[in-house]
């Protein structure tokens, strides 16, 4: 696998660089063959189209006005030839230049530097009149080229051919050399993703170049892989617990149940009227204990997968929560307790489920009264919150109690979490859950905080 890969990559690279080299040498031989427009064809060019500055007078050559400035402008001079290489006129021309050439005179001026080392002279015609141009610039130069075709084709054929071999034995070292650098990182990547496939969560060492970003991924999907196996793991651990205090809970009731049903059949006739009441209270009060705990599961199932139908309907939630705290104090339960209510507005209206938001609000309160001792001050406060352009309604319920262990906040909501601060393990273990789903689906928030005997305080923003 690991050769494989770096074969592949290493046939790319060398696909890529071959036809890089015939593209570039094709390219080359194109440039041997295309016009470039050069400074020397650009003063050719000034040369052959001078004629348009030129006027014929009393049958001789005349430059007009600006002809001359364009003379002046090149650092050039021009001097016209009649058919029998005879000066007819001239402009701007060195002292010493000839007015009479012979053709083996007219050709070597125009192929060598005849005047000065820092002249060029150009040929044109203008008005059946020859004529030299010459422009004195360093940077203008003509050479003459003689070649043999058929050498010239051979020479260049051994030039194509050594380049040719040469951009490929580079392209092989190059390629090979490039190609394990980057193929490398991709052999640990790929026993990196074996480790997660075989749950073995393992940092791995970030490499620098183009494989940092996925090697620092890959480290965070790991972590967080780890993370999720760590808290699935704890999960199934608190759920085992859960359902073995489930089942605890349900046997005792039904142990209750069971014992009184058969002592008042086997013993019917012998049994007082008031102590057939007694257990029969006791046989109810039992048989509503499992329907609540059958209820709780129910209603929790429920609303964690949105199944739960809510009835919408506008109320005061002032006027609500205090209701709320008349019936709690006059429960013979809580009676004694000490549950303090202050609202700093005077009505605030909300979209609830009454049934639910009354069931939340209390099992958070209930909570704070039954793991707490009796001396516990519970207060209920309800306050207006201003956020950005909107007026929120916040239910603070905070109590003075032995706090919640740091260990246990962060599954305090969790199903299937019973806390273990207190000896009072009475409950399904899902009233928190509960009120902590209730509150989402009213799209509220719910926030916890706790400070071991010190208190804890839950805020609700509607």
């Amino acid at each position: 696998m690991k050769w494989k890969l770096t074969g592949r990559f290493l046939g790319s690279v060398v696909t890529i660089v071959v036809i890089v080299g015939i593209v570039n040498t094709i390219l080359l031989i194109c440039l041997l063959f295309v016009h470039i427009d050069t400074e020397e064809e650009s003063a050719e060019n000034f040369s052959r189209q001078f004629s348009q500055y030129v006027d014929l007078k009393d049958n001789k050559p005349k430059v007009n006005e600006e002809g001359r400035e364009s003379l002046r402008n090149n650092n050039a001079w021009i001097q016209f030839l009649n058919d029998k290489g005879q000066q007819v006129a001239a402009y701007y021309t060195p002292q010493k230049l000839k007015t009479v050439y012979t053709p083996a005179e007219i050709v070597q001026m125009y192929k060598y530097k005849e005047v000065d080392s820092e002249t060029t002279v150009f040929v044109g015609e203008a008005s059946n009149f020859s004529y030299f141009i010459g422009v004195k610039d360093r940077g203008i130069g003509r050479y003459v080229l003689s070649y043999n075709y058929d050498s010239l084709l051979k020479y260049i054929n051994i030039i194509l051919l050594l380049f040719l071999s040469v951009d490929i034995m580079i392209a092989l070292v190059i390629g090979f050399l490039f190609g394990k650098k980057l193929t490398s990182p991709l052999h640990i990547l790929i026993e990196g993703i074996q480790q997660l496939r075989d749950r073995r969560f393992k940092k791995m060492s970030i490499p620098k170049g183009v494989y940092e970003d996925v090697f620092r991924n890959m480290n965070e999907l790991s972590v967080k892989l780890d993370q999720y196996e760590k808290e699935r793991n704890q999960l199934d651990n608190m759920r085992e617990e859960w359902i073995s205090n489930i089942s605890h809970d349900m046997k005792t009731p039904l142990s209750s149940i069971l014992g009184y049903t058969e002592l008042m059949r086997e013993s019917a006739v012998d049994l007082t009227p008031q102590e057939l009441d007694e257990y029969i209270a006791i046989i109810n009060r039992q048989s509503i204990y499992m329907k609540d705990l059958l209820d709780d599961l129910n209603l929790t199932m429920r609303l964690r997968n949105q199944r739960l139908p809510i009835q919408f309907e506008e109320i005061d939630i002032v006027g609500f929560i205090r209701e709320m705290t008349i019936e709690l104090l006059n429960d013979s339960s809580f009676g004694d307790r000490q549950i303090e209510f202050e609202a700093n507005v005077d009505k605030a209206i909300h979209q609830v489920d009454k049934k639910l938001l009354k069931r939340a609000i209390f099992n958070l309160i209930y909570n704070a009264l039954v793991h707490n001792d009796e001396n516990v001050v519970v207060k209920i406060k309800i306050d207006a919150i201003h956020q950005q352009s909107d007026t929120h309604t916040q239910i603070t319920i905070a109590d003075n109690g032995s706090g919640i262990p740091a260990k246990d906040l962060a599954q305090i909501f969790e199903r299937y979490y019973r806390g273990t601060s207190t000896a009072n393990t009475h409950g399904t273990g899902l009233g928190m859950a509960i009120a902590r789903d209730i509150i989402h689906a009213h799209k509220s928030k719910l926030d916890l905080t706790s400070i071991e005997n010190k208190g804890t305080t839950i805020t609700i923003l509607l």
